[in-house]
This record gives C-alpha cells, sequence and structure tokens, in this order.
C-alpha cells in the first residue's frame, strides 16, 4: 500500500471510529461504524441501530450503503469498519450481501485492529467468493 492509500485508509478508519458515538447499542453493547468512500471520493458513514427484536436492527455498512445510494452513488473504492472493542470485526454475511449488490469484487475492505495495529485490508470478492447475483438469479 502506497504512503497516500495509507493515509486515505487511515483517515476512512477514523471516521468508521467517529461514528460510534451515534450508535444505538443497548442490547449488545457493541457499537460498530463503518466509512464507505466513493470512487470519486465522498464518504458516507453508517452506524449500527439496534432493535429489540435484533432481526429489525440496521448494521453499520447497510447504513452507510443506503446512506450513499439514496444520494444517488453507486461506485465505491472501499469501505473501513470499525467496533468499539478495536477487535477486525469484519462486515457480517448479510453486509457482504447487502455490499455485494452495489460493491464491485474489488471494494477494499479496510478492518480496525486497533490503534498500534495495521488494519487487516480484504476485497469484497476475498470476504465473498461466488456472490448471489442478478446473474446467479437469472441462471435460476
Amino acid at each position: 500500500m502506497s504512503d497516500s492509500d495509507a493515509e486515505a485508509a487511515a483517515d476512512l478508519l477514523e471516521r468508521a471510529r467517529e461514528i460510534q458515538s451515534q450508535a444505538h447499542v443497548p442490547y449488545s453493547e457493541y457499537p460498530v461504524g463503518a466509512a464507505l468512500e466513493t470512487a470519486d471520493g465522498e464518504i458516507f458513514v453508517g452506524c449500527n441501530l439496534e432493535n429489540a427484536n435484533y432481526s429489525n436492527s440496521l448494521h453499520a455498512e447497510e447504513v452507510a450503503v443506503a446512506e450513499a445510494v439514496k444520494q444517488g452513488y453507486y461506485d465505491f473504492a472501499r469501505i473501513a469498519v470499525s467496533s468499539g472493542r478495536r477487535d477486525g470485526v469484519t462486515p457480517c454475511g448479510m453486509c457482504r450481501q447487502t455490499l455485494a449488490e452495489f460493491c464491485d469484487d474489488d471494494l477494499v475492505v479496510i478492518c480496525d485492529d486497533g490503534d498500534d495495529a495495521e488494519p487487516a485490508t480484504y476485497t469484497l470478492g476475498e470476504l465473498l467468493p461466488n456472490t448471489i447475483s442478478e446473474e446467479t438469479l437469472a441462471d435460476s
């Protein structure tokens, strides 16, 4: 990763950390923040919003994608994800599928391993190979 890429990734990760303060997590007490960068440099953030009926909870990555899409953005470069524990959390399966709906396999996924650690970096294709897609549905 070049110095400028590393700096941009660090900035994106910081945005994911900052938005955690707005998370609504009375049940898990596990705040998560996500910062999604478009191909032209716009950044959209999201945090998790829990509901007593867990299945109705919104995940940080989904909220960030929704913010971007509702404003007309569909071309994404990378996303940073951070939890309050800085434990290297990756997007869950549901969020990976949501990202796959709007992002290419080469979307860079940056995961927060803590202040003193290099963040783990993946591509969406690595995290979710053989995704369900429009093409998959057309073949069935």
